[in-house]
C-alpha cells in the first residue's frame, strides 16, 4: 500500500499490517477492528511537522480491502441505463455523515414514525424478494458484522485520494482509532475545548491555532499529477472580515502534490461574501485547478426533521403508540418553516395572494465578464479520409477484407463471432438490395430511398445490428435504432410506438433470435405493440435473405445533407423524440472524434456501452469502421455475470481505448479482488461516457487508485460530455505528457444553486467536485447561454446551458418544427444583443462553464433541473446524497428516482427508491428521516415526499436503469403502491398565503338606512305572510292535532289516511282516519291502565318506520302524554344501537317506553345486558296487544303552548339535543307545509324518510292527519333489499310529490346505474313527478342531486323536479321547494327552479360572498335550499358580534316564524348550549324581534325570479354548520369542500371526512381496494388540500370501507371520527404523519 511505502515505516510493522490487511480480506476482522489496530500500528509514525505539517503522502491511499462482507452491499440487479451514474461518491458519504451530525447537535427532536396496520407490513416484505438468477456472481450478500459498521469502508469502494478524503474525517479517525459511523459522525465545526477537536488540537501540535478557537474547516486536496518544475502559486484574498488572520489559501502543484489548508473564521459571524472567482485569465502557466475562494456562507437555520439518536435505537415511537401522543409529537416537530425574507404587500380582504419567494439580497450573483465563444481547433483533414461512411466501408471491405471489425462476446466471456471488414461489406450490400427490392412488389416498392426503418436488436447481437445499419446506409433508408420491446406493456416503448408512427415507419429489421423472442399471438402473428404503427418485421440476417444480382451495386455518394440516421432521446415528461443526424453531420463527427482521440488504422477498442445510440454507437460502429479499428463489444448481459469482463478483455487483446460508464468502473472495482494478472498498460485512453456526471468524478478517482498499480496510467482517463442533440459536446484528450493535471473544481453548492460559480473552501459539507471533461470538438464553437428565455451569453463565473455551433451535431427532432426552431436554431446574443455568430448553434441540454484553459465542465442536465423557490438543484445530486446516507442496506443504490412535481405553484422534490426485503419498518423509516436531514444539510432544499417501493417494483428501461417519467407518472397516478412514505410539506411548503387577520366587521357605529347597513343591502328575506293567505282550510279551527284527527274520523271515516309498503312494494298495512282514531284510544287506555300515567308524562316510542309508530304517536296526544319518537336498536348491532336508545330513554326523561313484541325480546336478550345496563330500563309496554275497551274520556289540553312532542337527534358534531315542540307550533309547522306543498285530501305523497325526528318525523306522522292527504310511506331500510322500491312507488300509485332523504338518493344512485334500462322495460314512468324533495340539515349535495336527475332523466323524471328543503334544530323547516312544473303551474303557485350559484371559495374562507362564473378557478357550486315557508322570516347575523349582515356576507342563519321550536329540553354533552339559540336579538337595527339561530352559516341571493304572486324571489344558500366549520389561517374552511376534493384525487377513494386536531388537519379517507394503495393515497390527498385549500394536511389517516360514522340523515360524525381516532379505535390501515 502507497502509505506503508511511503511512510518509514519498521519492518515488524509492515509485516503485521499485511497479516491485517490478510484478515481483513479473509473476513477475520471486522472493517472497524481492522481500522482500530491499523490507526494504532501507524499511530506513532504520523509524522506532526510545524507549519504545514502532515506529511502530504499519508493519506495517499485509504483503500479498503473488499471483503465478501463489506462487498454484500453491492447486492444488487439490472441497475443501469439512464441512471447508472450512481455508482460513487465516497466523499460525498463523509459530507453527509457531518450533515447528519450537525442536524443532530442542532435539535432532539423525534418524528413520529407513522403507523402501519400488521398485513400491510408482512405483505411488503414477502412479495417483494429479488428473483434468483439476478444477483451478481461473487458478490452474495453474507451479511457479516461489518456491514453497518464505518462510515465509507462499509462500502467496499476504495476511497479515492484526490479530492475525496475529508481531512477532518481522515485526523479524526487517525485519533479515535476508529471509523466515523453513523453515530460518532466526526465534524470538526465543535468548540475548541470538545473532544475530537481538542484531541485534533494535539495532533497539530505547535500550530498556532490549536487551542484559540475553532477549527473551521480543514480540507486536504490532493493532487496526483506531478508539475516539472517549480510551483507557481496562486493566491487569492479569502474575503474574510472580522479580526483575526485573513488567511491566504495557496493552491499549489508542489512535489509532494498535497497541502493542507485551515483558516481561522471571524468572530463575529459575518456574512463573508468573496470575488467571484478570475476565470477569464486562461494563462496556461497559472492554471487554477481548485480556484479556492471563500464561499457565501449564510447561516441557516435548517429545520428540525428528526433526531437521529432516536431514530438509531428506534425506540422512538412505539407503532402501536396512542395517536395522540404521535400527533402531540408530530406538532412539537413543526417548527415554523423556512420563509425568505418577503417585500410588504397590501392583501384584500379575500385575494389571498401566494407568497411570492423574494430573492435573498445576500445570494451570490454572477460577477465576472461577458465569456466569450470558445473555439474549438481546426479540424484538419487527412487527405486519405474517406469522403463518406459507406466509402470508407468499401475501402476497408475490398483492400482488408480479413481485417477484423467486430468480436462480439458470449455471456461466459468466450468470443462468440468475428465479423470482419470483408464480410460486413458484402451482408451489408445484402441487407440493402433486399430492402430496396424485396419488399413490396416491384411496381410499389415498400421502401424508397429516405424512408425510416426501424432496427430492432437486442443488447448481444451487434454484429447483426452493424450489418443492418450499414445496409441502410448504402440502401439510402433512415435507420432508427430502437430498443426490443420485451412486453406489450413495457415502460415508455409506447412513446417509442409514437415516435416510430411520427416517423411514418412500416418496416421493422430485426435478428432471428429477436425476430424468435417477441411475443407472439396464438396464429404466431406479432401482435401490434401499444401505441406502435403496423409493422413488416424483416429478418435482416444472411441466411434469410437473397443474394443481389451480379450486376447490382450500391450508389455510393459523398456525404451530403441527407438525414443518415435519426437517434431517439427520452425527454423528462417520457415523450420519445427522434434526433435526425445529417450523412455530412455524421461523417463530421466520425472526423472530429478521430482526430480529438487519435484513432489510427487497426487499433482495437473495447467497448461496454450500447451500441445503438450515443457514446457507443458513434465510436463502436461508426468511428471505428472509418478508422478499420477492430472492436470489442461487451454485452450487458455478461457485465451483469461478470463485472470484471471489459478489464480481461482489454488486457487479452491488448486494447488501446475502452468506452465505459461509471458504473463499469465502478462493478470493476467492487470485483477486482479476483483477479490477479491485470494489466491495463496498453491502454492510452480510457473514455468515461458519463464522465459529464458531476458524480462520475468519484468512479474515475477509485478507479485509478485501484489500477494505477495494475498498469492504468493516469492521463489515460477521458471523461466526455454529450448529448443525443450535439452529439460529442468535449472530450478529454489523451496525453502522453502526464505532467498536465485535469481540472478541478470544488465549488458551493449554495452557489450553483443560484446559477453562480463560487469555489468553495470553507464549508466542506456541501460541495460538488466537478471534473472538466476536456476541451471543445476540432472544427466546433462552443458557448454558454442563460438556461432560460433569450438564449444570452453567461457571464465567465456563471452557470448556464452549453451551445454548440458545429456541422457535427443534429439537425432536428423529426417532425416537429417547433421544438427544432428552440433546439438546433439558437442564435446567441451578447449583452448588448448582438448575435455572435452567424450560423445556428444547438443546445446540448447540458448545464456547465467553460473554466480557464478552454476546460469545459458540466454540472448538471436540464432534464435533471428542479427549480424549487428559485434555487436550482440537480436530480443527480440529490441522488448522490441519498446513496451517501448510511447504513444503505435497506434499499438498493441504483434504483433511485428523484423527480420534481409542481404543487402550488412551486416545484416539489420527490425522491422514491427500492426497499430491499429483509429491512425492517423501523430501520427504514431511520434511514428516510435521515435522508431528508442530509439533503436539508447539503443542498439547503426540503423533500416534499420520500417513498420507499418494494424490490422490483419501480419501471425499468430496457437496460435496467430506472423509468423516471413513467415513476413519476405512477406517483402522480397513485399507482406506485409504496410500503413507506414520508411527506414533509411543513418544512418545503414556504409559499402559503399569510394567515389572516380578522377584519373589524360593521358595528353599531355603522349607518344604517332604511334596509341598507353600510351601503349594503340587508340580508333579510321571508317566506309568504301566514295571515293574509286565504284557504279553505278546515284544520285550522283546531288548535291541536288530536282534535283535527277526531274530526277526521267523524267526517270522513274510511279516507286512507297512510299506506305502508313492504320491501316487495306490496301493501303492508293502512290506515283510515277512523282506524287511527281507534287505535290512538286503545293505546290511551291502555297507558292510563297499565302505565298509570299522569298528564304530561314522557313517553318513549321505539318502533320500526310504520304505522305502529303513528298510532301510538296520537294515543300518547289523546292520553294527554308527551312522546319522543326514538330509533329501535339494529339486530346485527345492538352493541352501539342500543346505548343511544337507552341515552335518549333517559335524558328525555321517559317514564315508560311503548314498543311491539318484538323489540320488547331484543331489549331483553342477552347482546342488549352486556351493551348496557338492562335493569334500569323504565317499564316497557307492549302495544302489539291492546285492552279491548275504549277509553272514558280523551285529554283535552288546555293550553296550546304546553308540550306536543319532543324530537330529539344526533347532530353532525355529535351531539344528542331534544327539542320541545309546543301544539301552536306544531299546528303552525303542519299548515306552513300544507300551504307550501298544496296538500289537499285528495292528493297522495310518497314519502321514505326516517319518522324519528325534524321534517321527516312531521311528513311521516303529522301533515296527513293536518291535511288529509294520503302518505304512502316507504321505510328507508327496505331499500337494502330492494333498491328500486320507492321509485316503483313514486311511479305506480303515479305520485306527484315525494320527499326523501340524501341516503336514499344515493342508494337508487348507486344502486340503480345499470338498471335503468330495466326498470324502463317494468314500465318505470317518473314523468308525473313534479316535486322531489330531499329532506335535509346540510348544504345541498349539488352532485349528488344532479346525478340522480341525470341518471333518471330517461325514466321521464324532470330535471327540474329534484330539489332540497333545510331544517335545523330549532326550526325543523326553514324551506321546503316544492315545484311546479310546465303544464302543472296552472294547477297552483308556480315556484321557482333552484338556482345554483358559483361562489369564489377562497372569498368565503373570509366569510365574504363574491360570485364568480361557472367553471372559474376555485368556484364552488352551491344550489339554494329551497324556498322559504309560509310565515317563516330569516336574517344573516355576525354569529360573533351579532349584528345584521349585507348580502355580500356569509353569516349565520336567524329565522323568526310560529313553528320554532321553544327551547332544548335538554343538551346531552354540553350544558352550557346557550339558551339564546331560541331567544337571541340583534345588537343593532331592528333588536325587537326574537330570533332563533339556526346555528348554519349562509347567506341570501335576491334572485331575478319571480314567483306566482309576481314577488321577486329570495333564495337562501346554505354553506354549512358553524360548529363544524374549522379556523385554519385565520380562515374559516367547511369540511366538506376539502372532503370533495380529497374524494376526487384517486379512484379508491370511497368516503373522506376532515377534522382538526389542535392546528392539525386530519384527514381519513376509506380506501377501496387493497391495502397495498393505500400509501398512494397520502401524497396524493396532500397534494390536493395543498392546491385547492392552501392547507397542509398535519395526519392522513386511510382506514376500511365504513368507519366514517355517519348519521341517520345520512351526515358524518367528524367529531366521533376523531374521538375514534385520537382513542385509537379506528383500526387504520396506515397512518401518516405529514412533517
Amino acid at each position: 500500500m502507497a502509505d506503508r511505502d511511503t511512510l518509514p515505516l519498521p519492518l515488524e510493522v509492515r509485516t503485521r499490517l499485511a497479516e491485517l490487511e490478510l484478515e481483513l480480506s479473509e473476513g477475520d476482522i471486522t472493517q472497524k477492528g481492522y481500522e482500530k489496530k491499523r490507526s494504532k500500528l501507524i499511530g506513532a509514525f504520523l509524522p506532526q511537522a510545524p507549519g504545514k505539517g502532515m506529511d502530504p503522502s499519508v493519506p495517499h491511499e485509504r483503500r479498503t480491502p473488499v471483503t465478501p462482507g463489506s462487498s454484500s452491499r453491492y447486492h444488487r440487479r439490472r441497475s443501469s441505463g439512464s441512471r447508472d451514474e450512481r455508482y460513487r461518491s465516497d466523499v460525498h458519504t463523509e459530507a453527509v455523515q457531518a450533515a447528519l451530525a450537525k442536524q443532530k447537535e442542532r435539535g432532539k427532536m423525534a418524528v413520529p414514525m407513522p403507523s402501519k396496520r400488521r398485513s400491510l407490513v408482512v405483505q411488503s416484505s414477502m412479495d417483494a424478494y429479488t428473483p434468483p438468477g439476478e444477483e451478481h456472481i461473487g458478490l452474495q450478500d453474507t451479511s457479516s458484522g461489518s456491514e453497518g459498521e464505518g462510515s465509507m469502508q462499509g462500502e467496499g469502494t476504495p476511497t479515492s485520494s484526490q479530492s475525496s478524503i475529508n481531512m477532518e474525517n481522515w485526523i479524526s479517525r487517525a485519533i479515535h482509532g476508529s471509523t466515523t459511523s453513523s453515530t460518532t459522525s466526526s465534524s470538526s465545526t465543535q468548540s475548541g475545548g470538545s473532544g475530537a477537536a481538542s484531541r485534533l488540537a494535539d495532533v497539530m501540535g505547535q500550530t498556532h491555532l490549536g487551542k484559540s478557537g475553532p477549527i473551521a474547516h480543514l480540507s486536504l486536496k490532493r493532487k496526483t499529477r506531478k508539475v516539472l518544475g517549480p510551483p507557481v502559486p496562486v493566491t487569492v484574498e479569502n474575503g474574510n472580515t472580522g479580526p483575526g488572520p485573513v488567511v491566504r489559501r495557496s493552491c499549489e502543484f508542489g512535489s509532494g502534490g498535497s497541502e493542507l489548508v485551515w483558516q481561522q473564521p471571524p468572530l463575529e459571524k459575518q456574512e463573508n461574501h468573496s470575488a467571484p472567482p478570475d476565470v477569464t485569465s486562461y494563462t496556461t502557466d497559472s492554471i487554477q485547478v481548485e480556484r479556492p475562494q471563500g464561499s457565501t456562507t449564510t447561516s441557516r437555520s435548517t429545520p428540525k426533521y428528526g433526531n437521529a439518536e432516536l431514530m438509531e435505537t428506534g425506540d422512538g415511537v412505539p407503532v402501536g403508540g396512542r395517536v395522540s401522543a404521535k400527533i402531540q409529537q408530530l406538532v412539537n416537530t413543526l417548527k415554523r418553516p423556512k420563509r425568505p425574507p418577503l417585500r410588504e404587500f397590501f392583501v384584500d380582504d379575500f385575494e389571498e395572494l401566494l407568497e411570492v419567494q423574494q430573492p435573498d439580497p445576500n445570494q451570490p450573483k454572477a460577477e465576472g465578464a461577458q465569456m466569450l465563444a470558445m473555439r474549438g481547433e481546426q479540424l484538419g483533414v487527412v487527405t486519405n479520409w474517406p469522403l463518406s461512411l459507406e466509402a470508407a466501408l468499401q475501402r476497408w471491405g475490398t483492400i482488408s477484407p480479413k481485417a477484423p471489425c467486430l468480436t462480439t462476446m458470449d455471456t461466459n466471456g468466450k468470443p462468440l463471432y468475428i465479423l470482419t471488414y470483408g464480410k460486413l461489406w458484402t451482408r451489408s450490400i445484402k441487407v440493402a438490395y433486399n430492402i430496396l427490392h424485396k419488399l413490396g412488389s416491384k411496381q410499389e416498392p415498400m421502401l424508397r430511398p429516405g424512408d425510416r426503418v426501424a432496427l430492432v436488436f437486442p443488447n448481444n447481437d451487434p454484429a447483426a445490428f452493424m450489418v443492418a445499419f450499414y445496409g441502410c446506409l448504402l440502401a439510402e433508408v433512415v435507420p432508427v435504432p430502437i430498443e426490443v420491446p420485451l412486453t406489450r406493456k413495457d415502460a415508455g416503448s409506447q412513446q417509442i410506438g409514437f415516435l416510430l408512427g411520427s416517423c411514418g415507419v412500416t418496416v421493422a429489421l430485426t435478428s432471428d433470435a429477436c425476430h424468435k423472442g417477441l411475443p407472439k399471438s396464438p396464429t404466431g402473428e406479432i401482435p401490434q405493440f401499444k401505441g406502435w404503427p403496423k409493422l413488416l418485421w424483416f429478418v435482416s440476417e444472411s441466411k434469410h435473405i437473397s443474394k443481389p444480382p451480379r450486376d447490382w451495386f450500391p450508389h455510393i455518394k459523398d456525404a451530403n445533407n441527407e438525414t443518415a440516421y435519426i437517434e431517439y432521446k427520452t425527454c423528462k415528461d417520457g415523450s420519445v423524440l427522434g434526433v435526425t443526424v445529417m450523412r455530412i453531420a455524421l461523417l463530421t463527427h466520425c472526423q472530429a472524434l478521430t482526430q480529438s482521440c487519435g484513432y489510427t488504422e487497426a487499433e482495437t477498442i473495447v467497448n461496454v456501452l450500447d451500441f445503438k445510440k450515443d457514446v457507443g454507437l458513434w465510436h463502436g460502429i461508426l468511428t471505428s469502421v472509418m478508422n478499420m479499428m477492430h472492436v470489442i463489444s461487451i454485452p450487458y448481459s455478461l457485465m451483469k455475470v461478470n463485472p470484471l469482463s471489459w478489464i480481461q478483455k482489454v488486457c487479452q487483446y491488448k486494447a488501446k481505448v475502452a468506452c465505459v460508464k461509471s458504473r463499469d468502473m465502478h462493478w470493476a472495482l467492487v470485483a477486482h479482488r479476483d483477479q490477479r494478472d491485470i494489466n491495463l498498460s496498453s491502454l492510452r485512453m480510457l473514455v468515461v461516457a458519463d464522465g459529464a456526471n458531476p458524480w462520475s468524478v468519484s468512479s474515475c478517482d477509485a478507479f485509478l487508485n485501484v489500477f494505477q498499480s495494475k498498469g492504468l496510467k493516469p492521463e489515460v482517463i477521458c471523461p466526455c460530455a454529450s448529448s443525443p442533440e450535439a452529439l460529442t459536446v468535449a472530450i478529454r484528450r489523451p496525453t502522453d505528457d502526464s505532467n498536465q493535471p485535469p481540472g478541478r473544481g470544488v465549488l458551493s453548492m449554495q452557489g450553483l444553486s443560484h446559477g453562480v460559480i463560487r469555489v468553495d473552501s470553507e464549508e466542506k459539507l456541501s460541495v460538488l467536485t466537478l471534473q472538466d471533461v476536456g476541451t471543445v470538438m476540432p472544427g466546433a464553437l462552443m458557448c454558454v447561454v442563460k438556461p432560460d428565455g433569450v438564449p444570452q451569453l453567461c457571464k465567465t463565473d456563471e452557470i448556464g446551458e452549453l451551445c454548440v455551433g458545429s456541422i457535427a451535431t443534429g439537425t432536428s427532432y423529426y417532425g416537429l418544427s417547433g421544438m427544432t426552431k428552440n433546439t438546433f436554431e439558437v442564435f446567441p446574443m451578447n449583452s448588448v444583443g448582438a448575435l455572435i455568430s452567424e450560423y445556428p448553434f444547438t443546445r446540448t441540454g447540458l448545464l456547465g462553464f467553460v473554466g480557464p484553459g478552454g476546460l469545459c465542465f458540466i454540472a448538471g442536465k436540464m432534464d435533471g433541473l428542479m427549480v424549487v423557490g428559485g434555487r436550482r438543484h440537480n436530480a443527480d445530486d440529490i441522488v448522490a446524497t441519498a446513496l451517501a446516507v448510511e447504513p444503505m442496506k435497506f434499499v438498493y443504490r441504483g434504483r433511485i428516482a428523484v423527480f420534481s412535481i409542481s404543487v402550488l405553484h412551486d416545484e416539489r422534490i420527490v425522491v422514491v427508491a427500492e426497499q430491499r426485503p429483509d429491512s425492517t419498518e423501523e430501520d427504514s423509516f431511520q434511514w428516510m428521516s435521515r435522508v431528508l436531514q442530509a439533503i436539508d444539510g447539503i443542498h439547503q432544499v426540503g423533500v416534499y415526499c420520500l417513498a420507499l417501493v418494494p424490490s422490483n417494483t419501480l419501471p425499468k428501461t430496457p437496460l435496467g436503469g430506472i423509468h423516471l417519467s413513467e415513476s413519476k407518472q405512477l406517483f402522480l397516478e397513485g399507482s406506485l403502491h409504496p410500503c413507506n412514505v414520508l411527506m414533509c410539506p411543513h418544512t418545503c411548503v414556504t409559499n402559503l398565503p399569510k394567515p389572516r387577520q380578522k377584519q373589524p366587521e360593521i358595528g353599531p357605529a355603522s349607518v344604517m338606512v332604511g334596509n341598507l347597513v353600510s351601503g349594503k343591502r340587508i340580508a333579510q328575506a321571508s317566506g309568504r305572510d301566514l295571515g293574509q293567505m286565504e284557504d279553505n282550510d278546515q284544520a285550522r279551527k283546531f288548535l291541536f292535532l288530536s282534535e283535527v284527527l277526531q274530526w277526521r274520523a267523524q267526517t270522513t271515516p274510511d279516507h286512507v289516511l297512510y299506506t305502508l309498503l313492504n320491501c316487495r312494494g306490496t301493501i303492508a298495512s293502512s290506515l283510515t282516519c277512523v282506524q287511527l282514531h281507534k287505535r290512538a284510544e286503545k293505546i290511551a287506555t291502555m297507558l292510563a291502565e297499565r302505565g298509570h300515567l299522569q298528564d304530561g308524562e314522557h313517553i318513549a316510542l321505539v318502533y320500526p318506520p310504520g304505522i305502529d309508530l303513528i298510532a301510538a304517536f296520537y294515543g300518547c296526544l289523546y292520553a294527554g302524554c308527551v312522546p319522543i319518537t326514538v330509533r329501535p336498536p339494529h339486530p346485527q348491532n345492538i352493541a352501539t344501537t342500543l346505548p343511544t336508545v337507552k341515552m335518549i330513554v333517559e335524558v328525555s326523561r321517559s317514564a315508560c317506553m311503548m314498543t311491539t313484541a318484538g323489540i320488547c325480546k331484543l331489549l331483553r336478550s342477552k347482546e342488549a345486558s352486556a351493551a348496557v345496563d338492562v335493569r334500569s330500563w323504565p317499564p316497557v309496554l307492549d302495544t302489539d296487544d291492546l285492552p279491548r275497551k275504549k277509553p272514558p274520556l280523551l285529554y283535552k289540553p288546555s293550553n296550546p303552548d304546553t308540550l306536543a312532542y319532543l324530537d330529539f337527534s344526533v347532530s353532525t358534531t355529535g351531539m344528542l339535543a331534544g327539542v320541545k315542540m309546543s301544539h301552536t307550533a306544531t299546528s303552525a309547522f303542519c299548515r306552513s307545509i300544507k300551504l307550501q306543498c298544496e296538500l289537499y285530501p285528495s292528493r297522495e305523497v310518497a314519502i321514505c324518510l326516517d319518522p324519528y325526528c325534524g321534517l321527516g318525523f312531521v311528513l311521516w306522522c303529522l301533515c296527513s292527519v293536518y291535511s288529509g292527504h294520503q302518505s304512502i310511506l316507504i321505510p328507508p331500510s327496505e331499500l337494502e333489499v330492494n333498491p328500486a322500491l320507492w321509485l316503483l312507488a313514486v311511479s305506480q300509485y303515479k305520485v306527484r310529490d315525494t320527499f326523501c332523504s340524501y341516503s336514499v338518493m344515493e342508494l337508487c344512485t348507486k344502486g340503480l346505474g345499470l338498471q335503468t334500462e330495466s326498470l324502463k322495460s317494468r314500465g318505470l314512468d317518473l314523468s308525473r313527478v313534479r316535486t322531489c324533495v330531499v329532506v335535509a340539515e346540510e348544504r345541498p349535495r349539488i352532485a349528488l342531486t344532479q346525478s340522480f336527475s341525470k341518471l333518471f332523466k330517461d325514466l321521464g323524471l324532470h330535471p327540474r323536479a329534484v330539489s332540497t328543503s333545510f331544517g335545523c334544530r330549532v326550526n325543523l323547516a326553514v324551506c321546503l321547494q316544492p315545484h311546479r312544473l310546465g303544464k302543472l303551474a296552472d294547477q297552483g303557485t308556480s315556484g321557482p327552479d333552484p338556482t345554483t350559484v358559483y361562489v369564489d371559495m377562497r372569498a368565503l374562507r373570509h366569510d365574504r360572498v363574491r360570485l364568480v362564473e361557472r367553471g372559474s378557478p376555485h368556484s364552488l357550486p352551491l344550489m339554494e335550499s329551497g324556498k322559504i315557508l309560509p310565515g317563516v322570516r330569516i336574517i344573516i347575523a355576525n354569529p360573533e358580534t351579532k349584528g345584521p349582515l349585507g348580502d355580500s356576507h356569509l353569516g349565520e342563519i336567524w329565522v323568526c316564524s310560529g313553528h320554532n321550536a321553544s327551547g332544548y329540553f335538554t343538551v346531552y354533552g354540553d350544558e352550557a348550549l346557550q339558551s339564546d339559540h331560541f331567544t337571541s336579538r340583534l345588537s343593532f337595527g331592528d333588536t325587537q324581534t326574537i330570533w332563533a339561530r339556526t346555528g348554519y352559516l349562509g347567506f341570501l341571493r335576491r334572485t331575478e325570479l319571480t314567483d306566482a304572486s309576481g314577488e321577486r324571489h329570495d333564495a337562501l344558500y346554505v354553506v354549512g354548520a358553524l360548529d363544524e366549520a374549522m379556523e385554519l389561517r385565520g380562515m374559516r374552511y367547511h369540511p366538506i369542500d376539502i372532503e370533495t376534493s380529497v374524494i376526487r384525487t384517486h379512484k379508491s377513494i370511497t368516503e373522506c371526512a376532515v377534522f382538526t386536531w389542535t392546528n392539525l388537519l386530519v384527514v381519513v379517507v376509506e380506501l377501496d381496494g387493497s391495502e397495498q394503495e393505500a400509501l398512494d393515497l397520502v401524497p396524493l390527498v396532500t397534494n390536493v388540500v395543498l392546491e385547492e385549500h392552501y392547507l397542509i394536511v398535519g395526519v392522513v389517516v386511510v382506514v376500511d370501507i365504513g368507519v366514517i360514522p355517519i348519521n341517520s340523515r345520512g351526515e358524518k360524525q367528524r367529531m366521533h371520527l376523531r374521538d375514534g381516532f385520537l382513542a385509537d379505535q379506528l383500526d387504520p390501515i396506515y397512518v401518516a404523519y405529514n412533517m
